[in-house]
């Protein structure tokens, strides 16, 4: 099958990592065949029970009526836990119930259900990947805001929208780097939905997402770079032993009145936190 090149524009969110940053670590700790193939099992039987609980007639209407939380919670710690993955949250918010934007660094497609874990915020996703099957109808149930990356014609839509569910009460997810890193590098902070933020005056969240082996160091596996399809990070994380996700709720920021000063301001304070990590692993 041909792979239709998404067009490029000058802004255009481009990641340094590839297949180099995997390196020995992505597959140096592997799982057995038996147990790879138990996640594989278990990974079929919870995707089936939330699809058909999704999809089943009369179903959703009842489950909407349960929190949102609850049901995105429950459906994405079911996936991690069948996918092998712990999970550790770290919440250093003075008030967790606080809403606002939500703003996290980008390694894998698998953020967003560590995410969920811990608000039941939408998310801004590219909209190449709210457009594949089956997803496309969970993205819509979850109220993803899909944003064309190819091309800046669509942003102030999706930032004006963005900035309405906040007004609104609600709390939304975005990933400012733009693409995916591997997880031990990261990118600049890009200020546009930033300005959502500014506009409805709510407090921005920070938040470090690390995926870690045994070891505590930083797993390169569950990372989605370079020229990986979906599959080729699911198998790593399928072989891999011993992941964990961590969920690293930083301090609330002001919104202040410059985004481009609140996102370089979000972008430090995610760059300290790792640097606080790794100077504890030394």
């Amino acid at each position: 099958m041909t792979t239709v090149p998404v067009e490029r524009h000058p802004w255009f969110p481009v990641s340094d990592c590839g297949q180099e940053c995997l390196g020995p670590c992505a597959t140096r700790r592997v799982a057995d065949a038996l147990t790879v193939g138990a996640r594989l099992c278990r990974l079929g039987a919870t995707t089936g029970r939330l699809v058909a609980t999704l999809v089943a007639d009369g179903t959703m209407a009842r489950l909407l009526r349960r929190p949102r939380r609850a049901l995105r919670a429950r459906a994405a710690g079911s996936l991690l836990a069948a996918l092998g993955i712990g999970v550790v949250v770290d919440d250093r918010r003075s008030d967790p119930h606080a809403n606002g934007l939500i703003v996290a660094n980008h390694i894998s497609f698998l953020d967003v259900l560590a995410l969920a874990l811990v608000s039941p915020a939408a998310v801004v996703a590219k909209s190449d990947v709210v457009d594949m099957p089956v997803v496309a109808g969970l993205a819509r149930r979850f109220g993803v805001i899909a944003v064309d990356r190819g091309t800046l014609r669509g942003l102030p839509a999706a930032v004006g929208d963005v900035s309405a569910r906040l007004a609104a009460g609600s709390s939304v997810i975005v990933f400012p780097e733009g693409t995916t890193f591997c997880g031990r590098t990261g990118g600049a902070f890009r200020p546009a939905f930033f300005q959502a933020a500014v506009d409805a005056a709510v407090p921005v969240v920070p938040v470090r997402l690390r995926f870690v082996g045994p070891d505590g160091r930083a797993a390169t596996a569950p990372s989605f770079i370079g020229d990986d399809s979906p599959l080729d990070t699911l198998r790593r994380v399928l072989r891999a032993r011993g992941l964990t996700v961590v969920v690293r709720l930083e301090r609330v920021e002001v919104p202040g009145a410059d985004r481009r000063e609140l996102s370089r301001r979000c972008e430090r304070v995610l760059h300290t936190a790792e640097s606080d990590i790794e100077r504890s692993l030394i």
